[in-house]
C-alpha cells in the first residue's frame, strides 16, 4: 500500500483518475432491471459558450446527485449535451466573416452553413472539456447535438404534428425584433438595461376645437408619424368629454386620429392620456386590437424609418430620426417640455443594441396540454425546490400566450414549409395557408420540389431543446428508443436549472413530454422528470450578476488550477443554500482547498499511526471493534458519525447541498480531527511513553485505530460526491478498495463505482451499541474547552499557553471535571486547573461545568469584571427572548424539522442555564 504524501497536489490526482474512471467505463448508464433508474439530463450549454461560475454551480450540483446515486447502488444516467444556439452561434461566425470584408449572403445558405459547421467541428466541444476538469462523470459516449440528424428529425416532425393539429399557424402579431441581426427574438434572449434619456409632452390639437389640445408624454417621439389614436382611462373625468373626438397627429403624414377610452391606460403616468402606436408597442398593440386600429408600420426591418413617417423622416436611422423629431415638433409649437428619463430599455443579448416591438409575419405555436401541465405541479407529480417556483410556473401558465417559433435565420432547424413557386408568402390568407395546392408542410417536403420554394425561417432554438429529455433518448426511432433505454429512463429523475428559464424551457418541456410521449398513459408516466432543481444566481461582493462585461467573474480553470477541482465544488456549494443568489467570495474557494488539505492530512496521520489492517469493507472494520474497551471518547464520535450521516441523508433527500457540505465540514474538522484525533493521541502512544498516560494495551491502540479507520471510510464515502478526486485517491491508499487497487482497472475497485453505500442504518444494525449519555457528555466538555478557549483569547493568552485556572463548580461537575482533567488541560492549553473560590480580582468566565478564573498575576480589575458579566447578561437576555419567540411562533414550530426544534429547545435550556450561572457570579463580586 502506497504511502500518502506529505501534501496534495491536486493537479496530478485529478488527471489520473479521471482518466482511469473513463477507461474503466464507470460514467456509462445502461438499463438494468436489476437496479433502480437515476437519470439527469444536462441543460445542454450553447455551442458557442465556455465554462461559467454559473456552469460551476449548475454541473457541480448534477454531479453531486449522480455520483450519490451511484453510491446507492443506483443506475446512473447523465446525458451530456450541447445546443445548437442558433443566433449565438450564428452571430460568432459572421463576426468572422466581417473580418474578411463579407457577410453570409456573399456566400449563400449552403456555403455559409458550411462554414457554422466547420466552426462547431472545430471549437463546438469547448465547454464539454472544460466541464470533465470539474470532474462530471457524465456518460459521454452518449453526447447528443441539437442539430444531429436523429434529434433534427425529431424537431421537424414535432412541427409537422403539431400542424396537422391545428397548434401551429403563421400570423402577423407584435414581436421582439434585433435590428442589427434582423430576427424575431425570444425575451430571454433580451437584456433589460437602465437607459438614461428623455421623456417629450407633445400637444395635439382636437380637430373640432383649434386652439385646444391633449397632451401626452412619449420617450419616442419618432414614432409619432404611426399614432392611430389616443386613448385615455374610461374613469378618467378629465377626459370624459374628450372621448370619441379626434386630433391631428403631431407629425408625419396629415391625419385625425380619434381619442378612446381603454382600462389598460395608466391614469397616474403623465398626463393621463396615451400615444397609441400598435406597430411599435406591445400595450399600444393589444389596445389596437380591441379597437380594431389598423397599425401603421414606420421602421424598416434595420430600424431606420421608411415613408410611412414622412419626407422629414424617412431614411434616417432611428435614434437620429428621434433627434430631428424633437426638432420638427419644436418648430411646430407642439413640444411642450422635455425632461430627463430613465427607464428599462431591452436590448438584443448578442448585438447589443435595443430591440424593436416590431409586426412581422411569424409561426405561432399554440401551447398543447396546458392543463396537465399545471396538475403535473400541482398535484405533485413534478416536484419544485425550493417549492415557491411552483407558483410562478403555474400563475404563468394561467396567463399563456402563444409561442413565437419562427427565427430569420440560417442556422438552426429549418421550417418544413413549402410555398407553390410565384406566391408572395408575406400576402397569403389563412385560406391559401390551408390550401395544399400553395402550401406543403410535410418531413420529406413535396415530391417535386422545383416548382416549391422552402420557408428561410428556422425554428427557435427552444422549439429544439424543449424535446430534450425524450429526443435524447431516441424519440421517436423505436429501434434508437430500445438501445438508449429510454423505457428504462424515462421519465428521468431530476432536472437542475436556473429560475430564469422556468417558462423558456422547463415550463415547455412539460408540456412536450405530456404531448408527445406514451399518449393516453397516464400522467405520472408522461412527464419528462420528477424533480426540479432552480439554482441560484452568482453574484459578486456588491450583488451584480457576474458578466464577462462588467469583468467581475472570475475564470473557473484559474480557480481549478488554484484550488483544485475539489476545492472549488466544495467551496461554491457550502456558499450557495437552496435557490438563493448567492455572493461569490474566493476566500470560500480556498477554504474549499483548505478542507480537501485538512483530509488528506488527517488521512497521512491516520496512516502513519500504526499499520493498516482489513478495510476492505464496512463489515470488515467494524469486526475490528471492541465496544468494551470504548470511552466516553469513542461512543461520542461514533454517534456523531450516525447523527452527520443521518443530516447528509436528509439533505439529499430535501436537496440541501450547501447544508449538507456544511455538516459534514463541521463533523470532520472539529468533532474528528480538532477533538477525536487530538484526545486519541495518548491511546496511539506505546504504553511506555511517558505521554501516553494511564497505560496503554496494543488492543486500546488497536480499536482506536478501528474508529478512525470507519470514521474515515464513512466520510469519504460521504464526502465523495462533493470532492471526488481527492476521496477516491484516499479511498486507495487507506485500502478501502481491497486487496489490489484500482490500478487494475476493474470499476468496482472505485470508490465512485460502489454499488452499496453503508450509511447509518446499516452500521446501527450491525448490533454496535453507543451510549448517549457519553456522547452527551462529550458534547459538553467541548463546549467548556471552546469556551475556555475564547476566553483565552480574549484576555490576549496565546492558545498553546499554558494558562492556570481555579474552577468554582458544584461536586457534580467537579466529578467530571477531574475524571477528565488530563484531557481538558491539553486540549484547552492549561497548566493546572483547581477547585477553589471564585476571585473577584481576576478575570473570569461562566461554563456549563462551573466558573473559571484566569490567573493572570490577580491583577485583574472587579469593577471591569462585574461590567462584563452585565454586558454578557444582557446580550444572553436578548438571546433567550429570541429563541423563545422562535418556539412561539407558530408558523416555525409547524416547519421546522424535528431536529431543528430538538436544538432550539435545547439551546433555550443551555441559554437559561448560563443566565442563572452568571447572575450567580455577579452576585458574588458584590
Amino acid at each position: 500500500m502506497a504511502a500518502i504524501t506529505k501534501s496534495y497536489e491536486p493537479q496530478d490526482v485529478e488527471k489520473k483518475w479521471y482518466a482511469a474512471w473513463q477507461t474503466a467505463g464507470c460514467f456509462a448508464g445502461q438499463a438494468n432491471p436489476a437496479r433502480s433508474p437515476y437519470c439527469i439530463m444536462i441543460p445542454p450549454p450553447n455551442v458557442t459558450g465556455v465554462l461559467t461560475m454559473g456552469h460551476v454551480l449548475n454541473n457541480t450540483i448534477q454531479d453531486i446527485l449522480i455520483r450519490r446515486a451511484r453510491l446507492e447502488g443506483r443506475e446512473a444516467l447523465w446525458l451530456p449535451g450541447t445546443d445548437h444556439a442558433g443566433i449565438a452561434t450564428q452571430t460568432v461566425v459572421e463576426r468572422e466573416l466581417r473580418k474578411e470584408k463579407k457577410t453570409r449572403h456573399h456566400l449563400g445558405r449552403e456555403k455559409f452553413l458550411e462554414k457554422v459547421w466547420a466552426w462547431r467541428e472545430e471549437k463546438g466541444g469547448i465547454i464539454l472539456q472544460q466541464l470533465q476538469a470539474l470532474g462530471a462523470s457524465a456518460d459521454w459516449s452518449r453526447t447528443q447535438f441539437t442539430m444531429d440528424p436523429a434529434y433534427s428529425q425529431a424537431v421537424l416532425k414535432v412541427f409537422v404534428d403539431l400542424y396537422g393539429k391545428g397548434q401551429i399557424y403563421r400570423g402577423k402579431r407584435m414581436v421582439n425584433w434585433c435590428p442589427v441581426s434582423l430576427t424575431a427574438l425570444s425575451d430571454e434572449e433580451v437584456i433589460m438595461k437602465p437607459v438614461k434619456g428623455f421623456i417629450y409632452q407633445v400637444r395635439y390639437e382636437l380637430a373640432d376645437r383649434p386652439g385646444q389640445f391633449i397632451e401626452v408624454k412619449t420617450t419616442r417621439p419618432e414614432t409619432i408619424p404611426g399614432d392611430v389614436a389616443i386613448a385615455v382611462h374610461p374613469d378618467d373625468p378629465r377626459y370624459a368629454a374628450w372621448i370619441g373626438k379626434k386630433v391631428r397627429r403631431a407629425l408625419g403624414p396629415a391625419a385625425e386620429i380619434p381619442i378612446i377610452a381603454d382600462a389598460a391606460v395608466d391614469r397616474e403616468f403623465g398626463t393621463g392620456a396615451l400615444k397609441i402606436t400598435p406597430a411599435h408597442d406591445k400595450v399600444d398593440f393589444e389596445i389596437g386590437q380591441r379597437h380594431k386600429l389598423a397599425p401603421v408600420d414606420v421602421l424598416n426591418p434595420d430600424g431606420t424609418l421608411n415613408d410611412l413617417a414622412g419626407p422629414e423622416l424617412a431614411g434616417m436611422e432611428r435614434f437620429a430620426g428621434r433627434k430631428k423629431a424633437v426638432e420638427l415638433l419644436k418648430e411646430r409649437g407642439a413640444l411642450v417640455k422635455e425632461e430627463p428619463y430613465e427607464n428599462n430599455i431591452g436590448y438584443s443579448e448578442r448585438a447589443d443594441v435595443p430591440i424593436e416591438p416590431r409586426l412581422t409575419w411569424q409561426w405561432w405555436l399554440r401551447y398543447p396540454k396546458v392543463e396537465e401541465a399545471k396538475a403535473a405541479v400541482r398535484d405533485g407529480h413534478i416536484k419544485f425546490h425550493p417549492e415557491r417556483w411552483s407558483k410562478v410556473y403555474l400563475h404563468w401558465l394561467e396567463n399563456i400566450q402563444d409561442w413565437c417559433i419562427s427565427r430569420q435565420l440560417w442556422w438552426g432547424h429549418r421550417i418544413p414549409v413549402w410555398y407553390a413557386k410565384g406566391l408572395d408568402k408575406e400576402k397569403l390568407t389563412e385560406a391559401d395557408l390551408a390550401d395544399p395546392q400553395k402550401v406543403h408542410v410535410s418531413l420529406a417536403g413535396p415530391a417535386d420540389k422545383t416548382n416549391w420554394v422552402q420557408e428561410d425561417d428556422v425554428l427557435d432554438t427552444w422549439a429544439s431543446s424543449w424535446l430534450w429529455p425524450f429526443a435524447t433518448l431516441g424519440w421517436p426511432d423505436k429501434t434508437a428508443m430500445t438501445k438508449a433505454g429510454f423505457d428504462y429512463f424515462y421519465p428521468t429523475t431530476t432536472l437542475v436549472t436556473g429560475p430564469d428559464i422556468i417558462f423558456f424551457w422547463v415550463a415547455r418541456m412539460i408540456m412536450a413530454g405530456l404531448e408527445f410521449v406514451r399518449p393516453g398513459e397516464p400522467l405520472e408516466r408522461r412527464i419528462p422528470f420528477k424533480h426540479v432543481y432552480f439554482t441560484g444566481i452568482i453574484r459578486d461582493a456588491q450583488g451584480r450578476k457576474m458578466s464577462k462585461s462588467l469583468g467581475n467573474s472570475p475564470d473557473p480553470l484559474d480557480l481549478i488550477a488554484k484550488y483544485g477541482a475539489d476545492g472549488l465544488r466544495f467551496g461554491i456549494i457550502s456558499i450557495a443554500p437552496q435557490g438563493q443568489d448567492i455572493r461569490f467570495q474566493e476566500d470560500r474557494i480556498e477554504s474549499g482547498k483548505n478542507f480537501c488539505n485538512k483530509l488528506w492530512n488527517a488521512c497521512r496521520f491516520r496512516q502513519l499511526s500504526g499499520d493498516m489492517a482489513d478495510n476492505s469493507s464496512c463489515a470488515a472494520i467494524l469486526a475490528r471493534l471492541e465496544p468494551a474497551k470504548f470511552d466516553a471518547d469513542d461512543h461520542a464520535i461514533l454517534d456523531r458519525l450516525l447523527s452527520t450521516t443521518r443530516e447528509v441523508d436528509r439533505c439529499f433527500v430535501e436537496f440541501e447541498f450547501s447544508g449538507a457540505v456544511q455538516a459534514l465540514y463541521g463533523f470532520f474538522w472539529n468533532d474528528f480531527c480538532d477533538w477525536y484525533v487530538e484526545v486519541s493521541k495518548t491511546k496511539l502512544q506505546p504504553p511506555s511513553s511517558p505521554d501516553s498516560g494511564a497505560p496503554r494495551d496494543h488492543a486500546t491502540k488497536a480499536n482506536c485505530l478501528a474508529i478512525q479507520d470507519l470514521v474515515l471510510r464513512q466520510t469519504l464515502l460521504l464526502l465523495h460526491p462533493f470532492t471526488p478526486f481527492i476521496t477516491e485517491e484516499l479511498w486507495q491508499l487507506l485500502g478501502y478498495a481491497g486487496p489490489g487497487s484500482a490500478e487494475r482497472g476493474a470499476a468496482g475497485t472505485f470508490l465512485m463505482c460502489d454499488t452499496q453505500m453503508e450509511n447509518c442504518s446499516q452500521i446501527a444494525s450491525s448490533g454496535l451499541k453507543l451510549d448517549p449519555a457519553a456522547a452527551a457528555l462529550i458534547g459538553q466538555l467541548k463546549a467548556v474547552v471552546s469556551q475556555v478557549r475564547a476566553f483565552k483569547a480574549e484576555q490576549g493568552e496565546a492558545a498553546n499557553r499554558a494558562a492556570e485556572f481555579i474552577v468554582e463548580a458544584s461536586d457534580a461537575h467537579w466529578a467530571v471535571l477531574e475524571a477528565n482533567l488530563s484531557k481538558l488541560k491539553r486540549m484547552m492549553g492549561a497548566a493546572s486547573v483547581v477547585r477553589g473560590k471564585m476571585s473577584a480580582d481576576a478575570p473570569a468566565i461562566v461554563t456549563g461545568y462551573g466558573s473559571w478564573n484566569l490567573i493572570k498575576q490577580m491583577k485583574g480589575d472587579p469593577a471591569a469584571e462585574k461590567a462584563k458579566l452585565t454586558k454578557e447578561l444582557e446580550a444572553l437576555a436578548k438571546h433567550i427572548a429570541g429563541t423563545e419567540a422562535r418556539l412561539g411562533n407558530e408558523a416555525f414550530v409547524s416547519k421546522a424539522p424535528p431536529t431543528v426544534l430538538e436544538g432550539a429547545r435545547k439551546q433555550l435550556a443551555d441559554q437559561k442555564a448560563k443566565q442563572a450561572e452568571l447572575t450567580r457570579l455577579l452576585k458574588s463580586l458584590g
